[in-house]
């Protein structure tokens, strides 16, 4: 257990905390899901979102859906998130965890975990991801018992953990997907970022679309958006911070932001995104958001996935932001990728009664998809090499 200086909790401004809670419970944009019974499309009854989830998600960029990860399902995910530490590298460059092991890294192509220094900013002010995390967070001197690299983020989650997998076909979800980006909507990719208590690393201010900026066809939906699965509560100290509506007005000078505020990483109108354990936060990507190093006691674990609308990817030519290779997003490879969309649904609906969602760019093709060992290993293995990054 990490022991924590008597000042390090007090390092972070606690009122400009303390009056960002207050402004993020002011806003109104969070609740249970609802949703309204519509049959416009393709003759078939599905849900729709309600419009004044939407409208609330459209004027500020994010909505909090409260109590959608039920207790049975939220045990299995930490259960799952604590067999995958058990068996996570034990640093950078290494291949073993920290029995000695062959570490889970070694299954996949790509290295999975990301790491960096405890309560540092490893992205801001670099040309990480293209150069979106333009100036660098503070940062803060860790616990002299702190370890010389903390996890920062875990790709390929859907192949290590089951559960993962399940929440992501997730029915109401889904339904929420095709309500925002349309019933052909394609996948991003997914995440998990973790932040421990008194070492999680900053992430520095940024937006994380990159391809479309300058389309005469921008419009506040173009770089899709991102669900954010929190598996313990988040706090003003360790949650994501956004700046509301952020997402409806084009590409920002985050250097001039940060300048117009003395120099300070504390944007005055940014809010934390304040969520209970089982909460799923709707997020655009297009919005300003950071987070601050964490310097709490308390450790944040958000499973990240998202989704896009097919016109903003059919054809576009981007850089996968983890190889950093070029790639043509043709419908084979929205197709291929897409699969994991109809392997999560059938995996959920054999752990879960409950109505499953449907696909409709893969109908016809359920057979094929169906969650078996032989999928996991010739579908599901190495998937984080399809993601579409726009």
């Amino acid at each position: 257990m990490i022991t924590a200086p008597m000042n390090l909790a007090d390092s972070m401004d606690s009122r400009y905390f303390d009056e960002g809670a207050d402004r993020a419970m002011r806003l109104g944009n969070r609740g249970p899901m609802r949703f309204n019974a519509d049959s416009s499309v393709h003759q078939r009854v599905h849900k729709r979102v309600h419009q004044d989830i939407l409208d609330a998600y459209r004027r500020y960029g994010f909505y909090v859906f409260e109590g959608v990860i039920g207790e049975v399902e939220l045990a299995e995910l930490r259960d799952d998130f604590a067999t995958m530490l058990a068996q996570a590298p034990i640093g950078p460059g290494s291949d073993v965890d920290a029995h000695g092991r062959p570490s889970i890294n070694t299954r996949f192509t790509r290295a999975t975990f990301q790491f960096a220094k405890p309560l540092s900013d490893p992205m801001g002010g670099t040309d990480s991801a293209g150069g979106r995390y333009e100036v660098k967070m503070s940062e803060h001197v860790p616990p002299a018992d702190a370890p010389q690299h903390t996890i920062l983020q875990i790709s390929g989650a859907l192949e290590i953990m089951d559960s993962c997998l399940r929440l992501y076909g997730n029915p109401n979800l889904l339904a929420i997907a095709e309500t925002i980006n349309g019933p052909d909507f394609t996948p991003f990719t997914d995440a998990i970022w973790v932040k421990e208590p008194w070492l999680g690393a900053a992430v520095a201010w940024h937006q994380d679309g990159t391809t479309h900026w300058d389309s005469p066809d921008l419009d506040r939906d173009t770089h899709g958006f991102n669900f954010m699965a929190q598996l313990y509560r988040t706090t003003p100290g360790n949650a994501l911070w956004i700046e509301p509506g952020s997402h409806d007005i084009g590409n920002i000078d985050i250097k001039a932001r940060i300048a117009a505020n003395g120099g300070s990483d504390q944007l005055p109108t940014a809010v934390p995104l304040l969520c209970e354990a089982g909460d799923v936060a709707l997020c655009s990507r297009q919005m300003l958001h950071c987070s601050f190093p964490n310097t709490t006691s308390e450790r944040r674990v958000t499973f990240v996935f998202g989704f896009h609308k097919r016109s903003s990817v059919l054809g576009v030519t981007s850089r996968d932001f983890r190889s950093g290779k070029r790639i043509n997003y043709d419908a084979k490879r929205i197709h291929d990728r897409s699969r994991l969309i109809s392997l999560a649904i059938d995996a959920r609906h054999q752990h879960f009664a409950e109505p499953r969602y449907t696909y409709q760019p893969l109908v016809g093709e359920e057979d094929e998809n169906r969650w078996n060992e032989h999928n996991r290993e010739h579908l599901l293995k190495n998937y984080n090499m399809r993601g579409l990054f726009i």
